[in-house]
């Protein structure tokens, strides 16, 4: 059993948050997922008609995540939040990377909606997975670079388990250990938003899109949702 909770520091910083933790068991990675490639197709091709345009900084959804980045001293526009920066890439490059099906899904649906996405392989996480600020003593191996090793600031709130960090900048770069491959089959996925008064209903129309493309690929789906008021929750 792994627990997923929101410190209590956090919680006080940031007492609108809302988080949807979707998770899928017996997920299976290696097979065609029409509906995931379908979905990815047709963003970009409403990108090419001029039909959508990805959230940008000017976005009150992007710019709360400034705002939040710079109360704990990351400068976002040298270090961004990932939605920010995957939107960014689509408007740029006119594609999506096609990293596996999982994966693909949970940045589909991120940058859709505008809202910071992010998915653990809970067979490699270790304990529980806490949101917290980090005290500096903590390790982090960003993804794609396993011989690198970083120390998050004091302060910089990041995901961690009883190993190291999981996310760096809340939800800048996931972690190299917990990443998701085709091989996963118990995976956590994570999407958030820092105003739910505001956009509560698109988190949840997300997190619900999401788990309608990984359910017709995995044994068992769920949807949680963390926030101040609920600050923890269990995965079996």
């Amino acid at each position: 059993m792994t627990a997923f909770r929101i410190g209590p520091a956090v919680a006080d910083a940031f007492p609108d948050t809302l988080i949807a933790l979707v998770t899928a068991m017996g997920l299976r990675g290696h097979e065609p997922w029409p509906d995931t490639t379908a979905a990815l197709e047709n963003l970009e091709r409403q990108l090419a008609d001029s039909t959508w345009q990805p959230a940008d900084e000017t976005d009150p959804r992007i710019e709360a995540w400034h705002t939040a980045y710079r109360s704990f001293g990351t400068n976002p526009r040298r270090i961004r939040p990932s939605v920010d920066a995957l939107g960014r890439r689509l408007a740029k490059k006119g594609t999506l990377p096609r990293i596996n099906p999982a994966v693909d899904s949970y940045n589909t649906v991120s940058v859709r909606h505008g809202l910071p996405a992010g998915a653990f392989d809970l067979d490699h996480v270790t304990g529980d997975v806490d949101i917290r600020h980090a005290d500096g003593t903590e390790s982090f191996t960003p993804l794609g670079e396993p011989g690198t090793v970083e120390n998050p600031k004091p302060g910089e709130i990041i995901y961690a388990d009883t190993t190291g960090v999981l996310t760096r900048h809340w939800n800048h770069r996931d972690a190299h250990r917990t990443r998701v491959t085709e091989d996963s089959t118990r995976v956590a996925f994570v999407l958030e938003t820092l105003h739910a008064t505001r956009d509560g209903d698109l988190l949840k129309a997300a997190a619900n899109e999401l788990q309608d493309l990984l359910t017709p690929h995995a044994r068992q789906t769920a949807v949680r949702y963390l926030s101040p008021a609920h600050p923890d929750h269990d995965i079996r």
